[in-house]
């Protein structure tokens, strides 16, 4: 997808980048994989990208409209993957209830998290979906095979390090010979207390089996715990917390569920509409304070700790941040889905046709991207071809 060049000038992650990049480079060292990201949210939508001429076929005024640079880290790239995604997962909708359920690591790992990012989030999917499969199976709450999508976050409000997972999670599962439904029960699928202690065990359990195949690494803040005394202590001090866990039913029917799937799965660190002003080479952005009612409130960063905090969540090159498990699992999603349908009396939905770019933003935002602003009763088409524009290189140097 590409936009016009022009439109009404607001703060955006990318004006950030390109005004402090420069600055962020010579103070942090920052990854491959970081500095490839900085560089596409710069270059998205402009000439760097290349793009093409559009002309309005009754007044005759052009339009420059520059590609998008399609990272999912990109502020300005996630709404039309999010509506695509969603209209896929239509087809996969039960009709029953689903319920929200957050599994949060505690911050005490973030250190060891920054040294092996990869490794340990592999590791909360695998303690979280282990947990609720094994309490799925377990007769006093269902009995049967649940399904569920886990989606990784890993930052707060504030852009803090808030690593946890959030599952929706249908609240029943087909019995194991197939041929029944068991529903959860009305307002209950599983105990908390008992799911934050089974996540607790089965991830630092996940952890010291890492440690013994050495495949941790230990740098930063986590270099001490390369000492097995000081490691053994660690993981004591986290087998004594209360690991949190949050769960409740999120929405009654398939129609909510869809919205309620579109808040969580695209979202990133942080979105332009929360950007409020740079100032002073400080960056103002406005959050949500959950501790205080939910209050919207207002931050502000020196803006190369902006950039920095913003990088944390950078996600490493192909991993999935979002993972189908039990009944929706990629391996037998479809003959599962189809027989609990029959057993929820549910018909098989119709195939939909996959909405066009035009047709998703004019159904979101009311705006017809193909509408000439000039005369505003045009319809634009695309005349010529805009070569990508060769950037300078961005040396991701950084402190010796």
């Amino acid at each position: 997808m590409c936009a016009p060049s022009q439109g009404a000038a607001r703060i955006e992650l990318a004006e950030i980048f390109r005004r402090f990049g420069a600055s962020y480079r010579a103070r942090h060292r920052s990854s491959h994989g970081q500095a490839r990201v900085m560089a596409a949210i710069e270059d998205c939508r402009t000439a760097a990208l290349g793009g093409h001429v559009q002309s309005c076929d009754r007044c005759g005024k052009t339009v420059h409209c520059y590609h998008s640079c399609r990272n999912r880290h990109c502020p300005k790239c996630q709404t039309l993957t999010k509506e695509r995604w969603v209209e896929a997962r239509q087809q996969e909708l039960l009709k029953t209830r689903y319920d929200h359920v957050v599994f949060t690591l505690p911050h005490a790992l973030n250190p060891l998290i920054r040294a092996n990012p990869r490794l340990l989030y592999g590791m909360l999917f695998q303690a979280a979906a282990q947990t609720l499969l094994t309490f799925g199976r377990d007769p006093r709450w269902i009995g049967g095979q649940i399904g569920f999508m886990l989606v990784l976050h890993t930052w707060g409000q504030k852009l803090r390090q808030h690593v946890h997972v959030h599952g929706l999670v249908t609240a029943g599962g087909l019995s194991p010979d197939g041929t029944r439904w068991l529903p959860a029960r009305k307002g209950f699928l599983f105990p908390v207390q008992a799911l934050s202690e089974v996540f607790r065990a089965k991830y630092l359990d996940l952890l010291t089996r890492a440690r013994g195949r050495g495949e941790l690494t230990f740098a930063g803040r986590s270099g001490e715990l390369a000492d097995q005394q000081a490691f053994d202590a660690f993981l004591a001090k986290l087998k004594q917390r209360d690991w949190v866990v949050y769960s409740k039913p999120s929405c009654a029917g398939p129609e909510q569920v869809i919205s309620y799937l579109g808040r969580y799965t695209h979202r990133i660190a942080i979105s332009n509409d929360r950007i409020l002003a740079i100032k002073n080479d400080r960056v103002l952005f406005r959050w949500r304070d959950y501790r205080d009612g939910s209050k919207l409130k207002t931050k502000s960063l020196e803006a190369t700790e902006f950039i920095r905090r913003f990088l944390l969540h950078c996600l490493p090159s192909g991993f999935m941040r979002i993972r189908h498990y039990g009944l929706l699992a990629n391996r037998h999603r479809r003959q599962k889905l189809a027989r609990c349908r029959e057993l929820l009396d549910q018909p098989t939905p119709e195939p939909r046709p996959e909405e066009s770019a035009e047709a998703i933003m004019l159904r979101l935002t009311g705006r017809d991207i193909l509408a000439c602003p000039h005369c505003g009763k045009g319809r634009l088409r695309s005349t010529a071809i805009i070569e990508p524009q060769p950037q300078p290189p961005r040396h991701a140097t950084g402190p010796p």
